[in-house]
């Protein structure tokens, strides 16, 4: 059995609030810090074998809070990046629609068929996530393995899972600094947790 643990990044800076930031580099508030610390808590007694992490910020630092608690070090896998925006990174979200209302249209009514201008589609990415994740599959069969990313890689990972269709695929929640968790056996996978807040294992005492 190969355990994937689909971690998405903590809750990100200010300078990411009510704006679409795909592949900009912002990095984790406090509040992200924190929900990470506890996350990695929750993870510290599972015996990793390696932690992949996007390389944008907001899940680099996320991914070195649970390698630090597992003693674990992290490897960036590029192709578990979030989609590229575009022409729509940076903006507010009522700024992209009054510059580009027939494609904020789009993306409101069907956001898995859009062409971001001069970013991805979501089949392009859908392509790469699942051609790294294929690459992981095959070097760390039989393990236990982290990968902290974002909302669209791990929906992306779990509608493959669960055969889902695109137009789907936002029915699956994903909140900041959550846990999904996928096992493969013998090829076949299963969904055994699915946006799980982390929280920190009781302590025991001696008496």
């Amino acid at each position: 059995m190969t355990r994937f643990w689909l971690i998405r990044h903590g809750e990100p800076a200010e300078e990411a609030r009510h704006r679409c930031y795909g592949s900009l580099d912002v990095g984790l508030s406090e509040t992200g810090r924190a929900q990470m610390v506890q996350l990695a808590l929750y993870l510290k007694g599972e015996p990793f074998a390696a932690i992949y992490s996007s390389p944008r910020s907001r899940a680099l630092e996320s991914a070195r809070i649970i390698g630090a608690a597992a003693s674990c070090p992290v490897e960036i896998a590029d192709d578990l990046r979030e989609i590229d925006f575009g022409d729509f990174e940076g903006l507010a979200y009522d700024e992209i629609a009054a510059r580009y209302p027939g494609l904020y249209r789009q993306w409101m009514e069907t956001p898995t068929e859009i062409q971001f201008p001069n970013g991805e589609s979501f089949s392009t990415m859908r392509v790469r996530v699942l051609r790294v994740f294929d690459v992981i599959q095959r070097e760390r069969e039989g393990q236990a393995v982290v990968i902290v990313s974002h909302g669209g890689v791990t929906r992306i990972l779990l509608a493959w899972a669960l055969q889902m269709p695109d137009n789907c695929i936002f029915r699956l929640a994903q909140d900041y600094a959550s846990i999904s968790l996928l096992e493969l056996v013998e090829g076949l996978p299963s969904v055994q947790l699915l946006n799980c807040r982390a929280e920190a294992p009781p302590k025991t005492h001696g008496l």
